[in-house]
């Protein structure tokens, strides 16, 4: 009984293993990429045509030519196992948009007039 527990854990070990394998964007098939938890279909055919005009160096490289991978989703994608050139996402090598971007604002529709306070007493 003892060795029919040790041989259960150590395949459970090995599968766990081979689920927290790393995946290179680079040498990836579509398959591998699809099985990542957060690319699908789309993403993993965005990422093959755009890793057919050249590799990706580094994560910055791959959040700016693939639409939809910013640095929240790299960090997922990082976490399931996802690396680029050997390498896990790393937020201090992050780069930072450049300035004068700005987000759109996605609030409600300002008419443009200025609204004075109404002064209480």
């Amino acid at each position: 009984m003892k060795i029919r527990r040790w041989i259960i854990g150590c395949a459970a070990m090995l599968v766990t293993s081979l689920a927290l394998a790393a995946v290179d964007i680079n040498k990836a098939t579509e398959a591998e990429l699809d099985g990542i938890k957060g690319i699908g279909p789309a993403t993993s055919k965005l990422i093959l045509e755009e890793r057919k005009t050249a590799p990706f160096g580094d994560w910055n490289d791959l959040t700016k030519r693939v639409k939809g991978i910013g640095a929240k989703r790299a960090e997922r994608l990082s976490n399931q196992g996802l690396v680029v050139n050997g390498k896990p996402w790393d937020p201090a090598t992050a780069q930072a948009k450049p300035a004068g971007t700005k987000e759109p604002f996605k609030g409600a529709k300002h008419s443009g007039k200025s609204v004075a306070k109404a002064e209480t007493k």
